[in-house]
């Protein structure tokens, strides 16, 4: 049942806001927290209710969403001075962030020590499937609460994985799918400059690949709408992309699990970082393989 609960809701931006918009489509009364004005105007517009923190968001909802950057802002918005946990009604804490295992327990940790259940529920799909409500969620925790939050999750994708009853095993499970679709960006990103600098179309390569067994999300998404389009617009961002594939490497050395192809997509996001592109769309990471290479993988005006 969605109708007319009161959700709290942690970050409001690019996926944030796709995925606060999607519960309140799903008739849920939300209660909005982000430091960006113009991002809260534009949830309270749609009919949400803004409020001053995380904790005043915690005094008004018992069931708390958070979907934020990085490790460091998930663990002020949710145990800081002003954070979630000291609400007045706070009793579920669903952390849409892709922070890591280690940062996730970390978090579930505090937040048990004021008997708040926190259940780790990364997601999958970009800006534009939050937007859609197709997004793929992930969730661990104990089961009463996923089971609990079901309606809720399928109000923002309908493919919802219960991975397992630990916080920080949908964590990892995000990780594994973001380490493969970097590595996808990445292969796919190549094999279209190389293939446009052997004088090939670059939008027969891309037909070709979505047809045959090099089909991935880069090829089917990513190179028609943001790259021969020369948009660069999906909606993600480079810096988002490193620090997923970091924390990926991260949790692999603490296994003790090689990661050859995870290193050299680490290192390709690391340069572009290093060329101050962290700020824009991950799409324009070809742009540093066509300026080596010379050509521009772009799709050609129609012949008359």
């Amino acid at each position: 049942m969605v109708q007319g609960q009161k959700i709290g809701f942690l970050g409001v931006g690019a996926m944030g806001g796709g995925i606060a918009r999607r519960l309140q489509l799903a008739g849920a009364q939300l209660h909005v927290f982000d430091p960006s004005a113009a991002a809260v105007e534009g949830m309270v517009q749609g009919g949400a209710i803004a409020e001053a923190s995380p904790r005043a968001v915690a005094d008004q909802s018992d069931i708390v969403f958070a979907c934020l950057p990085n490790a460091s802002i998930c663990h002020d918005a949710a145990l800081g001075a002003d954070g979630a946990v000291h609400g007045s009604r706070l009793r579920l804490y669903v952390e849409c962030s892709t922070i890591g295992r280690r940062a996730m327990i970390a978090i579930s940790e505090g937040l048990a020590a004021h008997r708040v259940t926190l259940v780790d529920s990364p997601i999958s799909g970009g800006p534009r499937a939050a937007d859609k409500g197709t997004l793929s969620v992930m969730a661990s925790g104990p089961q009463a609460a996923v089971e609990e939050l079901l309606p809720l999750l399928r109000a923002i994708g309908p493919n919802v994985f219960q991975v397992g009853p630990e916080p920080g095993m949908a964590q990892m499970m995000k990780l594994c799918n973001n380490l493969v679709s970097a590595a996808n960006m990445t292969a796919a990103f190549e094999a279209a400059v190389l293939g446009t600098k052997a004088g090939l179309d670059p939008q027969m390569i891309v037909d070709v690949f979505n047809v045959s067994t090099a089909r991935n999300t880069a090829t089917e998404t990513k190179l028609p709408q943001a790259i021969l389009t020369g948009t660069f617009d999906f909606g993600a961002r480079v810096d988002i992309m490193f620090k997923d594939v970091t924390l990926g490497l991260q949790e692999a050395e603490a296994l003790g699990v090689p990661m050859w192809v995870g290193q050299n997509t680490g290192q390709i996001f690391r340069h572009a970082m290093t060329q101050g592109a962290g700020a824009q769309d991950y799409t324009t990471l070809i742009q540093f393989m066509e300026e080596w290479a010379g050509v521009q993988v772009r799709a050609r005006p129609a012949t008359k």
